[in-house]
């Protein structure tokens, strides 16, 4: 399959699987006038990737699960601890996100005239001393 034809049957854009290409999430043949030629089980490998994307795995974890994916009836346990993993990275995002919005909820409920990020105030950087956040770990929200 030629890339416009991969393209279409996966409604990725040809930049995105040059991209793929490059980071070797995805191998084409080239043929004798230099395109590139993708094999019909491609179609497959790159609604895989989009779903995997979908449920929440970078590209760095999709091609770490590469060579089990390469070995698919051995590697169901390990794919499930991948699944598993993830799961718990999301429910630590989702606790840091409900510490964040207690936070904000708090902030939204005290007088707002004493906020530092209200125009005219005089000493901004000591309202922000007064303001400052809570142990709210927010990284990879």
């Amino acid at each position: 399959m030629q890339i416009g034809e991969i393209a279409s049957a996966t409604g990725l854009s040809r930049d995105t699987l040059r991209f793929y290409e490059k980071r070797g999430l995805l191998r084409a043949r080239r043929s004798a006038n230099g395109y590139r030629d993708y094999p019909p089980e491609a179609v497959n490998w790159l609604r895989y990737i989009k779903l995997a994307q979908t449920l929440g795995f970078t590209l760095g974890e999709i091609e770490a699960d590469l060579p089990l994916l390469a070995e698919p009836a051995s590697s169901a346990p390990q794919l499930r601890e991948a699944l598993a993993r993830k799961l718990a990275d999301i429910d630590q995002r989702i606790e840091g996100l409900h510490a964040l919005r207690g936070e904000l909820a708090r902030r939204l409920d005290e007088d707002m005239q004493a906020c530092p990020l209200q125009p005219g105030q005089s000493d901004t950087h000591a309202s922000l001393n007064d303001y400052s956040l809570q142990e709210v770990n927010i990284t990879n929200l």
